[in-house]
């Protein structure tokens, strides 16, 4: 049973989108809040704006393990600033070095892939329908930056690519299975600054997170970061489970035949250091939710995560 769960995972995925198409998933405005690196220029109060768009939950309780779950904007936005103040000196020396390697090799050319020509690179892995690339797009008007989103359902790209809201010249999307270790994906090594990991990761089969991290770390430039959200262990979705929807352990499969599993801070962090990569932040984020229409309480754990590929020449 759990083999076919695996071979039919995009049929799954496909049918959940031809069923919701771009109704299920609200767009996630609170991504600015939570992760400021998507907007670096953005200022306070447009934060907050976007913040107040998503009010539909109300947040009674809001608890976090490690560093704080990021609310208070302007305690974002000063984290942001001194871990990019602490980088410069190491980026500078990067940057020589860049150069350096472009003079002895001139041949190599890689101008010919989408957004070549942009200086802001973000891959959103999972994309669905765009509910976290389309915000992003709307909201930091950066002329140089490129948006590049896949998911491995057909489908989902479908409704990315027909949506009003798509521009070809500023966003790329594509079908793309981050599992499939044959397929490479249409980015040069070391060309992204953000890869964006959320709810996603979950999605796949334990034995393939870590090739697919360490994938996905190629693509990052020296510098680069990689955000993610994705659910803690014991989350109100995990105790809702019932008998016999367990795959394996912290592994489940929903009645429409996706998968989900349940991370700790400790599985993530040995996931992203193994593949060379620098701890920013691994924090596990506790809410008690109300849906206000449906009058639910639902306690959520989330893990929040951004990791950095070092400046190092010995990172690959």
């Amino acid at each position: 049973m759990p083999v076919e769960f695996e071979v039919n995972a995009h049929e799954y995925w496909n049918n959940f989108y031809k069923i919701h198409e771009n109704g299920f998933f609200k767009d996630r405005h609170w991504l600015f809040t939570e992760f400021p690196e998507l907007i670096p220029h953005q200022n306070q109060s447009d934060l907050k704006t976007l913040l107040l768009k998503d009010n539909d939950y109300e947040i009674i309780e809001n608890t976090g393990c490690g560093d704080g779950p990021g609310l208070i904007v302007s305690n974002i936005q000063e984290q942001h600033r001194a871990s990019s103040h602490s980088l410069d000196h190491e980026k500078q020396k990067y940057l020589m070095d860049e150069a350096t390697q472009k003079l002895c090799h001139p041949d190599i050319n890689t101008d010919d892939f989408p957004g070549s020509s942009a200086t802001y690179r973000i891959l959103e892995v999972g994309c669905g329908v765009g509910n976290t690339v389309f915000p992003i797009l709307h909201t930091n008007n950066d002329p140089g930056l490129f948006v590049y989103c896949c998911d491995f359902s057909t489908t989902a790209i479908e409704l990315v690519q027909t949506n009003s809201e798509y521009d070809p010249s500023r966003c790329f999307a594509f079908v793309h299975d981050l599992c499939d270790e044959d397929k490479d994906y249409p980015i040069p090594r070391e060309s992204l600054d953000i890869i964006i990991l959320i709810f996603v990761l979950s999605s796949i089969v334990p034995d393939k997170m870590q090739n697919a991290i360490n994938r996905l770390s190629y693509l990052l430039k020296p510098g680069g970061m990689f955000l993610l959200r994705d659910y803690g262990r014991y989350d109100m979705a995990q105790l809702r489970f019932k008998t016999g929807r367990c795959l394996s352990e912290n592994f489940y499969v929903r009645g429409d035949g996706t998968r989900v599993y349940f991370f700790t801070q400790d599985e993530l962090d040995t996931l992203f250091t193994t593949a060379g990569l620098e701890k920013v932040q691994n924090m596990v984020d506790h809410r008690l939710q109300v849906n206000r229409g449906k009058q639910l309480t639902m306690y959520r754990v989330w893990i929040q995560c951004k990791y950095r590929k070092s400046f190092s020449p010995n990172t690959s």
